[in-house]
């Protein structure tokens, strides 16, 4: 059964793609509020989970339960998607190719303001500001398009578009790998702080040790689609039990270090071996 206290319940979850098995029987809950981060080398299932979550891809075993809900199969009405949506939300990696070129952050979060909650103009405008200056953006990168703006700020206005639909459950699928270290530190930071500040719960994919260890209390160690490790996310990292978190953690450059061989090779029956994009992770 579901942890009734969790806001998000995985249990026993599965995928496969023909005789390839992408995830295999994975369970982990988030608490309200709380933030757990599943980690893995490329090919191991980190994004495939995520999309399971958020309805981009269906599980063949196990179940998704979020807010209560159960989200294991597909939506049933727009009205079940739209509760869907203002349950969980996702932020990519790449935040050029998942904003619309054509609208600037305002207009973009005023979008889901209106889909999301039907408010009248006046309302949607001020919670348009309350969510730009939330995410640091002026006035003048808010009117701007995405082509006008740095990699950390079209992330922002990602977050902000995230953030008013008024989720409980914010996906974080690799947001900061795209972007420099001193702008991956100000996003960071930002995260921490919107967690600090509006409860939202937090589901980090991420092969970054060190992003893991800012943003996540919790972690879960993926390979090959199961699970070999689990624990509060600095037992994990400073005292790993599993031989491949071990491995993991020592594949970190440090300063003078220098990669003498392929730590973790691609897993050869991985079906983005048959550029099938839908099962990368």
């Amino acid at each position: 059964m579901p942890d009734s206290n969790a806001v998000l319940a995985v249990a026993g979850l599965g995928k496969k793609f023909g005789d390839f098995t992408a995830v295999d029987n994975v369970s982990f809950t988030i608490a309200p509020r709380g933030s757990l981060a599943i980690v893995g080398e490329s090919g191991s299932g980190k994004t495939t989970i995520a999309r399971m979550i958020v309805g981009l891809e269906r599980p063949t075993g196990g179940t998704i339960t979020a807010c209560g809900a159960d989200r294991s199969r597909p939506a049933r009405s727009r009205k079940d998607r739209r509760r869907r949506g203002r349950e969980v939300q996702i932020v990519f990696q790449d935040p050029y190719t998942s904003l619309d070129p054509r609208q600037s952050a305002t207009e973009t979060i005023d979008e889901v303001l209106r889909l999301h909650h039907g408010w009248p103009a006046g309302r949607r405008r001020d919670r348009v500001t309350e969510l730009t200056e939330l995410v640091g953006l002026d006035e003048r990168q808010s009117r701007a398009l995405p082509r006008a703006l740095s990699g950390g700020q079209r992330q922002r206005v990602a977050i902000a578009r995230a953030l008013a639909a008024e989720p409980r459950i914010l996906i974080l699928d690799e947001s900061v790998a795209a972007l420099d270290v001193s702008i991956q530190a100000q996003v960071l930071n930002l995260l921490a702080d919107i967690r600090e500040e509006t409860g939202v719960s937090y589901l980090l994919i991420s092969h970054d040790l060190a992003v893991v260890r800012q943003l996540a209390d919790q972690t879960v160690v993926l390979r090959r689609g199961q699970v070999v490790e689990r624990g509060p996310t600095g037992q994990v990292l400073d005292d790993p039990r599993h031989e491949y978190t071990k491995r993991l953690r020592a594949s970190v450059p440090r300063p003078g270090w220098k990669p003498t061989r392929q730590f973790f090779p691609s897993r050869p029956d991985h079906p983005s071996h048959q550029n099938q994009e839908t099962t990368s992770s």
